[in-house]
């Protein structure tokens, strides 16, 4: 069943091109998810606390459709879809004035606080009623080119603004980090973002950000301190 919530975007969501941040899309889709989870009689913070699982996310393709301004009205749709193992995915839809801005398919995995293990959807004693998935443009496998060299871009620091409950960098933020590695005219630009994190950046962490353009992509891989893999975005601009 496809869950609804208004809300009206802020003028402290928007950038220098007075566009609301591809990240803050991200907040606004999620903020709509912890809605509807909460609206089953668990929250987030019980199934964390009582339960002791926390759900985080794997895989997103986000499409870009229109831009959104400050204190634009929308609509925020979301709903669950059959999974497999492991696997809860969850869509996303953004609308304003009826005409859908933004649309995202998100992989989520049920981790074990204390034991670090992956559970099933099962345990957490949540229904839903599954929908079918977004069909997007935006690949939901990252390939990079195979002659493709990325150019070390810097390094960034985890701290205290990144981080969620979890003490780790939050998944919202990764947009944000990813944007301000690339020029202020093609961020303006972006008609899509795939992200696949493959481990968690943790407080006080300083990942590397690899990186390059090829046609109208960029590709961009971070490193933790042990040389080890935390994330891979393609981000695609017009």
């Amino acid at each position: 069943m496809i869950y609804s919530k208004s809300y009206q975007t802020c003028w402290h969501d928007t950038d220098a091109c007075r566009r609301v941040r591809p990240s803050q899309l991200l907040v606004y889709m999620q903020e709509a998810s912890n809605h509807h989870i909460a609206s089953t009689g668990i929250t987030l913070d019980q199934l964390r606390d009582e339960k002791k699982l926390a759900f985080i996310l794997s895989k997103i393709q986000i499409a870009l459709y229109r831009p959104l301004g400050a204190y634009d009205k929308i609509e925020v749709q979301t709903w669950t879809c059959k999974g497999r193992g492991f696997t809860s995915p969850r869509c996303f839809r953004i609308l304003k004035d009826g005409e859908v801005v933004a649309e995202a398919n998100t992989q989520w995995a049920l981790l074990g606080v204390e034991d670090r293990q992956f559970h099933r959807l099962e345990e957490t004693g949540y229904e839903f009623e599954d929908e079918e998935p977004l069909a997007l443009t935006v690949p939901a496998r990252i390939r990079f080119p195979a002659d493709l060299p990325l150019e070390t871009l810097g390094q960034r620091r985890i701290v205290y603004s990144d981080l969620d409950y979890n003490m780790h960098m939050n998944n919202t933020r990764y947009p944000d980090m990813l944007c301000d590695f690339m020029p202020l005219e093609d961020v303006g630009r972006i008609k899509g973002i795939s992200l696949s994190y493959l481990r968690e950046a943790a407080f006080g962490n300083v990942v590397t950000v690899l990186g390059a353009k090829r046609d109208e992509s960029y590709y961009f891989r971070t490193l933790g301190e042990d040389g080890a893999v935390c994330l891979e975005a393609q981000v695609i601009v017009e």
